[in-house]
């Protein structure tokens, strides 16, 4: 058993000994190989020719990846996307691909009220008062709202926007949310009202962004939007950076419009931060896509991940979190 594990040197695992000792206690004799990939596409080719089982997150896994690795019998991936690996290629070459499922909720959830109580209570405006102002002074920015007077919308009312539907209604918001996909009686269950974004727009204090990002949603937040959010909130982004045009928030925040943002993606994924003019604003609170980023899901991403691999080849497949194409 030959064991590829590989990806981009800022998604690399800082250690990969708990995966090899998974894989390790399922595969005593497995030679596992441990590749950081710089860009050079021939050697990652001549690397995985022999191997059985690659374990990546975001590598592209094409046609010719698959062409070249003719023992490959599965593709594991520590990430919940899969857009970077062609499934009908996989299939047509044998090679199961599964993601992980559900690793980082909680995490991504308290990343989200964490901006979201940072940004309502003016912290950044205050940090720089006293670290680089030198100013010693409770009104120097607007008056808060009580977060309990203030009503936060989600856009996107899956597990983690109802984890922090959850934990904003813990802390006295009134809690709405948009998602067409979700049954209205179930979110009623959860002290959530389903509406539509025309309403939420008239009626959010904070909006939080948690959809996938689909055609339907891509570039879903544009100048419209925000022109039409009539409470200026509070923005959150915490889904893709491609449901926002970043031009337009920053429009936005310019004109008052919306009172202030907090992202964790930006629309490219390795930024240019020197020259992204949201960068350095008092407005903004910035996160480099780590909400996910925990002792706990950390942990937890390389378990399922691995166990992925040895349930998928130890003929367990009902075991494996989701195969994401077809065998035959």
């Amino acid at each position: 058993m030959k064991i590829l594990i590989s990806d981009y040197p800022d998604s690399m695992m800082s250690t990969h000994d708990y995966e090899q000792e998974i894989l390790k206690n399922a595969f005593p004799d497995a030679e596992i190989t441990i590749y950081e990939y710089t860009g050079d596409h021939e050697a990652f080719l001549e690397i995985i020719r022999d191997k059985d089982v690659l374990l990546t997150g975001f590598l592209p896994i094409d046609e010719e990846v698959f062409e070249h690795a003719k023992n490959l019998k599965c593709v594991a991936l520590n990430a919940t996307g899969y857009d970077n690996v062609d499934l009908k290629a996989a299939s047509a070459y044998k090679v199961g691909v599964f993601p992980v499922g559900e690793y980082c909720t909680i995490d991504v959830a308290e990343h989200t009220i964490a901006l979201m109580t940072s940004l309502a209570k003016n912290m950044k405006h205050y940090i720089a008062d006293i670290d680089q102002r030198h100013v010693w002074k409770y009104d120097s920015a607007a008056q808060p709202k009580r977060l309990e007077d203030q009503t936060l919308c989600v856009f996107g009312f899956g597990k983690i926007g109802k984890a922090v539907a959850k934990r904003a209604k813990g802390l006295g918001l009134t809690v709405i949310a948009v998602d067409p996909y979700v049954d209205p009686e179930l979110a009623a269950q959860l002290g959530v009202e389903l509406v539509a974004p025309e309403e939420a727009y008239e009626r959010a204090d904070i909006i939080s962004n948690h959809m996938n990002l689909s055609a339907a949603n891509t570039q879903y937040f544009t100048a419209k939007e925000f022109k039409s959010m009539k409470r200026r909130p509070i923005f959150i982004n915490m889904g893709r950076g491609l449901s926002i045009d970043e031009g337009a928030l920053l429009d936005a925040l310019e004109n008052g419009d919306v009172r202030s943002a907090g992202l964790d993606v930006l629309t490219d994924e390795v930024p240019n931060l020197a020259s992204n003019p949201l960068v350095g604003r008092e407005d903004v609170i910035i996160t480099p896509h780590m909400a996910f980023y925990s002792e706990t899901s950390m942990r937890e991403l390389q378990r399922i991940s691995c166990e992925n691999i040895v349930y998928y080849l130890t003929g367990q497949r009902d075991k494996v979190f989701k195969m994401v194409n077809e065998i035959k």
